[in-house]
């Protein structure tokens, strides 16, 4: 996705978010645009919104997660992805499972 599509998803997702800001999904969805275009902090707002509307929303814990290894604070990212591991688990998901154990696995590196 070239910069003026991920701009256009963005402008999108913020104008439905504008429209409803306690909808969980519009923020999710406004915070994976963003930090799909790499604007991790302002990804971070929209994605602890919804998780906080949410809090078992696995993919916004690994999506925080790496917004806090953008950061690099490996604590707080260490924190997340050992919630996520959590969720990962209780909701039998194989696949994330193990990517976020290697996730875990690199930051003790």
């Amino acid at each position: 996705m070239n910069s003026s599509q991920q701009d256009e998803r963005i402008t999108r997702y913020e104008s439905k978010v504008a429209e409803n800001p306690e909808n969980e999904l519009a923020r999710f969805s406004l915070g994976k645009a963003l930090f799909d275009a790499g604007r991790y902090a302002e990804a971070e707002t929209h994605l602890k919104a919804a998780l906080g509307k949410r809090e078992d929303w696995m993919v916004v814990v690994i999506l925080l997660a790496q917004c806090a290894e953008q950061r690099a604070d490996k604590d707080e990212a260490r924190s997340l992805f050992t919630k996520a591991l959590e969720l990962a688990v209780t909701q039998h998901h194989e696949g994330p499972e193990a990517e976020i154990r290697a996730s875990l696995a690199a930051l003790k590196n």
